[in-house]
């Protein structure tokens, strides 16, 4: 499951909006899969435009790819998403640890 509550830009706010309805109710490994092709999309400095198979994977998500043309924007529509992976993370080694 996933959930947010924060404060912070309109880019930050949205991303962390459209995250939460991509990811909820998906395996992990989807997940996983929407949140490395979300991070492709950004670090690709506006050189790389959506493509059929990115848009079926990001759905609204790919409204972000003019973002991605902006380094300092970048960073406010990935904010949710890091925080997504690092807390995944530690969910998963935390229950790893669980006998």
């Amino acid at each position: 499951d996933v959930s947010y509550e924060g404060q912070g830009c309109s880019i930050s706010q949205a991303s962390a909006s459209v995250l939460n309805d991509l990811l909820v109710g998906k395996p992990l490994e989807e997940a996983r899969r929407i949140q490395e092709t979300f991070l492709e999309l950004m670090q690709s400095k506006g050189q790389r435009e959506p493509d059929e198979a990115m848009e079926e994977v990001l759905e609204d998500a790919v409204a972000f790819a003019g973002v991605s043309k902006y380094p300092a924007r970048v960073k406010c529509a990935l904010l949710s998403w890091m925080a997504w992976k690092d807390a995944t993370a530690q969910a998963l080694s935390e229950e790893a640890k669980t006998p």
